[in-house]
């Protein structure tokens, strides 16, 4: 007597998502918030016993590696979640090996989408702040020398290794489940859909203020963050899977943490 197997069918995000308190919509991203800021803080107070005097924040490589515990804590709190309603990370993202290689060259596909508004944002705030000197005043707002302590190349060429390995991997899918799939998915069950991707952005925009290597890099990364989660927000919406949007995202973290390896080469070389 034979048997056949039904492949399972996964659940969608908004079928996940509304057997979720609605708490958890706001309470998990705050939280996430919250432990971005006391990460931030503390690499800032250790990297201050190492070299005094260095100026907060600390600069995006350490804060790259200072994303792991904050991640793994979230990562832990959303699969708990999850498994109280029957489900699991691996189906709110939509995960499915079959269709990898689809969910990446889609995420080609919106970093191209989301990256043009991204960057016009940024470059619209710092224009309206700064005016004609913008793009005089842009090389000292996005960094901030006084923030980087002193070490040797091969302490960073280690640092840069570690958080190339550990931020674009872990980080985005960890955003995208708070942001979107617990964040907007929980919300756009009890409150209007538009709305609920707005708060939602809004949530993760104030998440990257604590990323801003200057005060007047505040506003403009803050409302950048904005536009691409409201962005991100209306791809999950419409493909009710997380997957593409995730290997956006991770390519796009992971452009931002491979320049760090040149750092050893440009300390080697007297930059």
């Amino acid at each position: 007597m034979s048997t056949t197997t039904r492949p399972r069918k996964v659940a969608s995000g908004a079928q996940i998502t509304s057997s979720l308190v609605t708490g958890w919509a706001v309470g998990l991203p705050l939280l996430r918030i919250g432990l971005v800021a006391a990460a931030s803080v503390i690499t800032w107070a250790v990297v201050q016993l190492i070299e005094p005097g260095i100026a907060f924040p600390p600069p995006s490589l350490l804060a790259s590696l200072a994303m792991f515990p904050v991640n793994l804590i979230c990562l832990f709190l959303v699969a708990r979640l999850l498994k109280r309603v029957g489900s699991s990370i691996r189906e709110l993202l939509g995960f499915d090996r079959r269709r990898l290689l689809t969910d990446l060259l889609q995420g080609l596909l919106w970093v191209l989408v989301l990256y043009l508004p991204f960057a016009g944002t940024i470059m619209l705030v710092t224009w309206l702040q700064h005016g004609d000197q913008m793009f005089e005043r842009m090389q000292t707002v996005f960094f901030d020398p006084a923030a980087v302590p002193t070490l040797n190349p091969v302490a960073w060429t280690i640092l840069g290794i570690l958080a190339v390995l550990t931020f674009a991997p872990v980080n985005a899918p960890t955003e995208e489940l708070v942001y979107r799939g617990i964040g907007q998915g929980v919300l756009a069950r009890r409150i209007p859909t538009a709305l609920a991707v707005l708060s939602s952005a809004v949530l993760f925009g104030l998440q990257h203020v604590w990323y801003a290597a200057t005060p007047d890099a505040v506003l403009p990364l803050a409302c950048a963050f904005v536009v691409w989660g409201a962005g991100s927000g209306l791809i999950y919406l419409r493909q009710r899977r997380l997957m593409p949007v995730v290997f956006a995202h991770g390519l796009v973290n992971l452009v931002f943490t491979l320049p760090a390896l040149a750092i050893p080469y440009f300390l080697a070389n007297g930059g």
